[in-house]
Formats: C-alpha cells, structure tokens, sequence
C-alpha cells in the first residue's frame, strides 16, 4: 500500500469567493443535514485492466463562502473541468488524504479488498477526527472512525463527490505517467480501462508491470493464452 498524496491547509475564504454556491444545492443539503463535522471517501480505478485503484478520504468545509460550484460525481465530468475543480478542492479542503493500491495487491486480495484497505487507509490518516466518515457503496471498512456506506454516495453528498474527484484525478495523472513508462499501450487515453484498443495492444505488445493479471483471465475475451505474455518492460 502506497500513500501518494497528503495535504492539510487553513480555509482560504478570500479565494473561494467567486465559486459561492446556492444553499439549495442538494450535495451540499445533504451533508449539512448531519450537523456535525464530516467527511467523504471514494475510489477510481476498480474496472480497469491495469493500474492501481486509487483512494481518498476528505473534510470539505460546508460554509457557504468556501462551498465549490461544479463539485458532484467525477464521472459525470470532463476532464478539464476535474482538474480546475480538483485543485479547488485541495486548496479549501480541511483535510485530505489519497492512498493507492498496486496492481499486484490486487491480482492477491481482490478488487473489493484492495478498495477496502485503501479507504481504511485513506480514512485513518486523516488527523481530524471527524464525527463521521460517508463512504461512497462500502459499509465496512477497517477503522475505528464511524462510517456510513451510500449508495451512489458521489451523486448524494458533497463530500464524497470531493474525494470522487480527488482520487479520479490523482489515478489519471499516474496513469498518464504509466503511458511515459509504457509506450504503445494507450494509458493516457483510455487510463487502463478495457477498451478495444487496450486489448490490441496487449495482444501485440503482451502484459506490463502493472496490468492486473487476475483481471485478464476473467476477461480474456480477446486474448488467447499465447498472447498474455509479459513486456520487454516488465
């Protein structure tokens, strides 16, 4: 398990002015309705073929001069505007913490264990101790702190709507370094996802170092044994 990110800074009131938000923002109603400190986690990267599934805990402010417009669930933005949003977000962020989870920790535990372990770690670095952590889906997780697990959590709440675009934009930047490291695969595109053009390249230049081999024998549906052979950059 690798932490691969940290940061903890004071609330810049002064520059979220211009990003006010309505107090009818339904994110936003939603975590208010607890009336205690609380914070969000999530992940990106459980469907992908290759590269780690990447986790972050956060405590978002809830005032409304440091309220976000724009924050919701990452997979319902475009790129460009993730990144904008993601540095908002780490800038006014109370607290955050990202942790990721290699391939190969993966291919030994399982999708859903190597997420578990990496919110839990995510969640029990924070300092703060929030009254309670919401979880995007996930009910259980190793860690003293309280926890909530919702359903379609990164559409719900703000917090976790945060953390959606912090773990999504920290997995796409490793991904785009990935495809520096690993030339012909496509990573920067299609960020490890199964696409077509993923499994013509692994048929042609056969496995990386960081594809999830578990993963490829469930879904060798275009691969045959011959062709899952490792890289010259393995």
């Amino acid at each position: 398990m690798i932490v691969i990110g940290f940061r903890r800074g004071s609330i810049k009131n002064n520059r979220m002015n211009s990003y006010k938000i309505t107090k009818n923002n339904n994110l936003v109603v939603h975590d208010r309705r607890y009336n205690c400190i609380i914070g969000g986690a999530d992940e990106a990267g459980r469907g992908p073929l290759a590269g780690p599934v990447v986790c972050a805990s956060v405590i978002m402010p809830l005032d409304d001069n440091n309220l976000i417009a724009g924050v919701r669930d990452s997979k319902q933005i475009g790129e460009k505007e993730r990144e904008l949003l993601y540095e908002q977000i780490i800038a006014t962020a109370t607290e955050y913490h990202v942790a990721a989870i290699d391939n190969k920790i993966i291919d030994l535990i399982n999708i859903l264990e190597a997420t578990k372990r990496g919110l839990a770690q995510s969640v029990n670095e924070l300092t703060i101790q929030a009254d309670i952590i919401l979880v995007d889906a996930i009910r259980q997780l190793d860690t003293s702190r309280k926890i909530e697990g919702i359903i379609k959590g990164d559409s719900k709440s703000y917090n976790i709507a945060a953390a959606s675009i912090i773990a999504k934009v920290t997995r796409d930047r490793i991904m785009r370094k990935y495809d520096i490291q690993f030339p012909g695969y496509g990573f920067a595109s299609h960020k490890g996802y199964p696409t077509q053009a993923h499994y013509n390249a692994i048929e042609k230049h056969g496995l990386t170092a960081i594809h999830r081999r578990s993963f490829l024998v469930r879904s060798n549906k275009y691969l045959t044994a011959d062709k899952i052979r490792l890289s010259r950059d393995f």
